[in-house]
Formats: structure tokens, sequence, C-alpha cells
């Protein structure tokens, strides 16, 4: 199941948030590999440190987590962490379960407020598959609001547990945390290291409102989603529960559909078959579900959908995507569709984001539609508010 290795760091690359890039030669090998430490785990790790690697990821060419990850430094004993609160313990019954303060915890100076809340009062939650909709998301946010002479507004990210568990493995939480797009990231279930820790997706949303005083959420897995191939075998198949637990909470849940105009795969070409699932099938709660109207001055070319001219094609993907949410649309499904135009504006609103754009290896150039479809879901969310 795991690939050890063992190595020597022979330098230390970036650094961000959390987490730390290094090389590190492989003991035996005439090579070395690119690693990761998240400092707080494992203690700094310098040049000349030894360390112990899982290459698991590595080794099979995987691409978001194609790291080798350091497990631990065999040279030194990281010294033990200061006295402190907090009982929540995360990765648990795993060699590298951490200890955290949870923000709904007893000792938490938030108890008292999160003991008994049970209403996001109309929150609006925006709810995305996958962690690369984030900055999109945020970014159609801002715009609408400035379109409507209003402030920016104060976002709160809930990090579910379907992808990368250490929120510090996202250098695009970083970024937009830094560039104030976010103002905390509140990690849930497993998955650890935001600003604050909770035990479920209900408590972090919650926390959001009640603790961050947050205008809009916005709920997504962590970098590096698991996919099989299976309608039901897909780890995005928790953003159709995180709409439920905004609907149960009184909040307004709005889903942003996953969309494709350049990934080669049928199942994933417009609205993949992700979002059908989770939203069409696992959402019990009524939600909004925003679709994308391409304008027909985009451009470039989503995909030869059709042998037409450019506008053409973007006709061809906006009809495709509206069919199929139209399945998750009364009266074939329980959910409220909402057209939202995606144009040439909103595309210099992505172009102005501060963090890298990317998706399945795609970035904005490569695949727009991805990106609007999530932008226009923000947009919607402020719109309502």
């Amino acid at each position: 199941m795991i690939a050890w290795r063992a190595g020597v760091v022979t330098e230390c690359r970036a650094r961000w948030d959390g987490a730390c890039e290094s090389t590190v030669a492989l003991d035996g090998e005439d090579r070395t590999v690119r690693a990761l430490s998240y400092p707080h785990l494992v203690g700094e790790v310098v040049p000349g440190a030894h360390v112990l690697l899982n290459a698991t990821a590595l080794l099979r060419g995987l691409g978001t987590g194609g790291y080798a990850l350091v497990v631990a430094r065999t040279d030194a004993l990281v010294p033990d962490p200061l006295p402190g609160p907090g009982h929540l313990v995360k990765a648990r019954y795993t060699p590298l379960q951490a200890m955290v303060l949870g923000v709904d915890d007893q000792e938490s100076p938030h108890h008292d407020v999160l003991r008994d809340a049970d209403d996001l009062a109309g929150l609006p939650v925006v709810v995305a598959d996958l962690h690369s909709a984030l900055p999109a998301v945020i970014a159609g946010a801002r715009a609408a609001a400035e379109r409507l002479g209003r402030e920016a507004p104060r976002v709160a990210y809930v990090m579910t547990d379907g992808g990368a568990l250490p929120a510090w493995f996202s250098r695009a939480v970083d970024g937009l945390r830094t560039a104030g797009w976010i103002a905390a990231c509140v990690t849930t279930g497993q998955a650890f290291g935001g600003d604050l820790e909770a035990v479920t997706v209900h408590t972090g949303l919650l926390a959001a409102r009640h603790v961050v005083g947050a205008d809009l959420v916005v709920v997504a897995q962590g970098p590096g989603n698991l996919g099989t191939g299976t309608r039901w075998g897909f780890s995005g198949v928790a953003a159709g529960e995180a709409l439920n637990a905004a609907g149960v909470l009184g909040g307004r849940p709005v889903a942003s559909l996953r969309v494709s105009g350049a990934d080669a795969r049928e199942r994933h070409l417009g609205v993949s078959h992700h979002s059908l699932t989770a939203y069409g099938r696992v959402a019990l709660s009524p939600a909004d579900v925003v679709v994308p109207v391409f304008s027909r001055d985009l451009p470039g070319t989503p995909r030869d959908l059709t042998a037409d001219p450019e506008p053409a094609a973007w006709t061809a993907l906006a009809d495709r995507v509206a069919g199929q949410a139209a399945a998750l649309a009364v009266p074939q499904g329980r959910h409220a569709a909402v057209a939202e135009a995606a144009g040439t504006d909103l595309l210099d609103a992505l172009r102005s984001c501060p963090v890298r754009l990317s998706t399945m290896g795609r970035g904005l150039d490569a695949d727009p539609a991805a990106f609007l479809a999530a932008a226009v879901a923000g947009v919607h969310a402020i719109t309502v508010a």
C-alpha cells in the first residue's frame, strides 16, 4: 500500500503557508525527487536532513498528489508541541494523527456561540465539486458586488475531506488569503490545517457565519479529488451532502455546476456526470442550480462540438449545458435552474484572480467554460444575497 523511500534533503525550494517543497536525494538511487513537507506535522526540513518519504503517489505518476511526502526526519525528533487546549483528533488512527483545537471544541472560545447555533439565516452557500472552482466562484462574486456598488464579500471557505486532508497543500488557499479574497479557511471532517477546525460540515458552516462573520461561504473538497469512472465512486459526491447541510441549517444553497468544454471524456463534456449525480441524486434539499449562458463573443472554441465557427461552438455548448442541467430542475428534479450570463466581462474578472486557475490540468485559456460556470455561481450568490 505504501512505497517507502529514504533520502537526504539537498535543497529547500518553494514555501507557502504550512508547506515546504524540497529536493531529496534518494538513498541507494542515483536520482532526486520533489518532496513536500508540512512543518506543523514533521518539523522544519533543512538541507542535510535525513528524511523518511512516502513515495506512493509519485511513483504511480499521480498528478495533484505527485510528490514524495515527508513522513518524518530520521536524524532528529520534532520537539513536543506546547501544552494547549483542544482535543479534536484528525487523520484519526493513522500514523500522523494530529490533535487540534476545534472551533466547536468545549475548550474553544467559540464554544458558547456554537453550542446552540442552528441557523445560517439565509447566508448564501455555494457548493462546488472541485477545489479548482474556489477562486473562480469568488472572482464572480467580487465582480457582481462591484457591479452592484457593494463592498467585496467577506468569504469563508469550508473545506471538506474528499480531497487533500491538509489545507496547507493548497497554494490557492494561501494566495487567496494573502490577497484578502478569503477571510478564513475552515477545515471539516478529517481535513485539517485551516484557520479554524470543525468536526462536521455543519459546524463548519455555522462557524463561517457566527465566528468568521462571512457574507458568502464556498464549500468544496481540497485539491486532488478521487474518481473511478463510475457513477458513484467519486469523492465529489459529498457536494450533494453539503447542499443538504446548507439547506437544513437555513442557508441559501447554490450549486455550482462542474462544466467543461475541453474534456475529451464524454461523461465530463458539458455538465459532468458528477454534478448530475451529486445534485440530482444526493442533494435532497432544494437549491439554486446556476446555469451559465455563454456569450457568443467569447474568444476561442470550447471544443470541436460543431464544425461551425467559434460563436456557434459556444452556443452549442450552452445548449448542451442547459439541456443537461434541466434534469436537475423542476419538474424533472427538485432544484431551481437559474440562468446567468457568462460573457467577456466575467472572463476579465477571472483573469484578475490572484492565484493560478487550473482544473484537471487545464488553465483558463484551455477550458474557459469550466471557470465561467463556477464564476456565475458566485455572481448569483451575491445577486440574491
